[in-house]
């Protein structure tokens, strides 16, 4: 067990009195590539990050769901469970209240409460997920406390529904299963129609590689309505082609297709199919054993992301063109976009002159300092304690 276990521990007896059942993690994710295909079906290739969310847990028996987090502003929530509906939690409770919520409207007993202390190392609004890391920590360790036995794959669909009807955010499956079913040293290739998914090996330190994740620290408002209303664009462009998601026109159909479609729908289609057709590619480099090939895949997908669903920045598109500048194999903005994080392929020798390029460009454009961190393929959620 390791110190920040031992420490999420004796801060659940400080807040509750007594110990916890358990602790139980789930990290946050960065895509490698695939990126605004997982609500139009289709196809992406993330990775588990070692910055994790733990959740030290105890299960009750009056019915009262407790929540705590030392990020929070140190009181603690409390939430009959008789009265939990979408609405009855705000702020960051929403997301493991509606992982309760989304259990009990399943059908599974776990109306007896818990309280929950949790501590993330998951960066919020860099594009890391740390919501689904915090939803699938307490998805995990529900599973566990009532016995629930569900398989990965359903209980992301918890986790996600949780995020859809409780707390109101639209979002695909793929954060969902990347922190719940990856594994270290892989990235996980996964079908998010069906989620079948597998894991394809991604060994960057043999191939003298790193990639780095840039918090560029900035979230433009212009974010806040947009993902909604680029899902709903591309649900209505495949209506119009009467199909049932985008994910179901083939590259070689693409042109034709385009030139029935609405001028706006146009881009949005455009990047849907080309990102799958880059998944595929990247997984057939990395089958190949040629993890630099990746690198003008991942640059390719920033120039899709910026100029067809036009959801980079200023900032974001600095790091990308300031890393390139510096040597970096490739480049790419990554999450749900207008700020967020930049992954960037790059050979260990040449890691530090492309943080400190980008740190100078940062500086000389008048920006926040960006945090930097090396992306590690790492192991998915599970029991820690």
């Amino acid at each position: 067990m390791n110190s920040r276990t031992h420490t999420v521990e004796a801060a659940f007896r400080q807040l509750y009195g007594t110990a916890p059942e358990g602790v139980w993690s789930a990290p946050g994710r960065v895509n490698l590539i695939g990126e605004h295909t997982d609500y139009n079906d289709g196809f992406c290739l993330p990775m588990a990050l070692p910055r994790t969310t733990l959740v030290a847990a105890r299960r009750r028996t009056d019915g009262l769901l407790r929540l705590h987090s030392a990020q929070g502003d140190g009181r603690i929530a409390e939430l009959p469970l008789s009265g939990l509906a979408p609405g009855a939690a705000t702020g960051w409770t929403r997301y493991p209240a509606g992982v309760v919520w989304a259990l009990a409207e399943a059908g599974h007993d776990v109306g007896g409460g818990a309280d929950l202390h949790i501590d993330s190392t998951v960066p919020s609004g860099a594009g890391l997920s740390s919501s689904a890391a915090l939803e699938c920590a307490v998805a995990v360790a529900y599973d566990d406390l009532y016995g629930l036995g569900l398989p990965r794959p359903e209980l992301a669909r918890t986790a996600q529904r949780a995020e859809h009807a409780f707390a109101g955010v639209p979002c695909g499956i793929m954060d969902q299963m990347a922190s719940l079913c990856s594994a270290e040293a892989t990235a996980l290739h996964l079908d998010c129609r069906t989620l079948e998914h597998r894991l394809v090996p991604f060994g960057l330190a043999a191939d003298g590689l790193r990639l780095l994740v840039v918090d560029t620290r900035v979230k433009h408002d212009l974010g806040d309505g947009a993902y909604a209303a680029l899902r709903a664009g591309c649900e209505r462009a495949a209506a119009l082609l009467g199909l049932p998601a985008l994910r179901d026109l083939a590259a070689a159909d693409l042109d034709a297709a385009l030139a029935g479609l609405p001028a706006a729908l146009v881009p949005l289609v455009r990047h849907v199919v080309t990102e799958n057709e880059r998944v595929t590619r990247t997984v057939a480099h990395l089958e190949a054993e040629d993890t630099e090939g990746l690198g003008p895949l991942l640059t390719a997908g920033h120039a899709s992301l910026r100029d067809d669903y036009r959801i980079s920045c200023a900032e974001t598109d600095l790091v990308v063109d300031t890393a390139l500048a510096a040597g970096a194999l490739g480049a790419r903005m990554t999450g749900g976009g207008f700020g967020g994080s930049v992954i960037v392929l790059v050979h260990d020798r040449l890691a530090r002159t492309v943080t400190d390029a980008v740190t100078t460009a940062f500086h000389r454009a008048g920006h926040r300092t960006p945090s930097v961190l090396e992306a590690i393929p790492s192991r998915g959620a599970g029991r820690l304690g």
